[in-house]
């Protein structure tokens, strides 16, 4: 697969992983080597956007002026069904173990991945 693929931290629709040809292990932050064994170049996937609620933190007081408009928001910590955990934002209501599919809204001026029940 393409090395480039581009993702939500550019502004296109996507989550993109990387899995290690050598050893199968899965990691969300690209880097030039497989974390778990030191294999080079590990192929650039993208995700399908599903996963399990893993934790869940509800936000209600801003960290910065451009997040005010957003109080209360949620964020949550998901295990995608490709095998690596996330960090993204999710509906308020979301609970640990509740399958979710993502979507992407804008938040602060950014598109952001963004969970919701399946």
């Amino acid at each position: 697969m393409n090395d480039n693929l581009a993702d939500w931290t550019g502004g296109t629709e996507a989550i993109v992983y990387q899995s290690c040809g050598a050893c199968d292990a899965v990691q969300y932050f690209h880097r030039n080597f497989c974390a778990a064994c030191g294999a080079p170049d590990p192929a650039t996937k993208r995700a399908s956007g599903a996963g399990k609620v893993y934790a869940t933190s509800l936000v209600c007081r801003a960290a910065t002026p451009e997040t005010r408009a957003h109080v209360p928001y949620n964020i949550v910590l998901v295990d995608t069904v490709e095998g690596f955990r996330m960090m993204a934002h999710g509906d308020n209501d979301l609970a640990i173990s509740d399958e979710v599919t993502v979507s992407y809204r804008p938040f602060a001026g950014r598109l952001i991945p963004y969970f919701g029940k399946t």
